[in-house]
């Protein structure tokens, strides 16, 4: 069975950083992409961050230059570095992975930021 979780998660000022981290435990094959959703209360799921099997990464507007991803391939394990936070990156972040069968979602680590 696979499962995907995460931690890192947790209250922070504006302004500071936080470390989300993501493993992938379970028989899991041809993982295409992971990456980084967010929900925010009564908004809808968007994508912040995904990064390919081969590196190539993808941001959110409103997160570039202020977000990185990485991955541990060997580890099956997705990185979000959050610096320079904002009360707007307060939000559920989903981890998701995207195989050439189907995907699978974290159960989300709660981020806010506030002073």
């Amino acid at each position: 069975q696979v499962q995907l979780v995460e931690s890192g998660g947790g209250l922070v000022q504006p302004g500071g950083s936080l470390r989300l981290s993501c493993a992938v435990s379970g028989s899991i094959f041809s993982i295409y992409s992971m990456g980084w959703y967010r929900q925010a209360p009564g908004k809808q799921r968007e994508l912040v961050a995904a990064i390919t099997s081969g590196g190539s990464t993808n941001y959110a507007d409103s997160v570039k230059g202020r977000f990185t991803i990485s991955r541990d391939n060997a580890k099956n394990t997705v990185y979000l570095q959050m610096n320079s936070l904002k009360p707007e990156d307060t939000a559920v972040y989903y981890c998701k992975v995207l195989t050439t069968t189907r995907n699978y979602w974290g159960q989300g680590t709660q981020v806010t930021v506030s002073s």
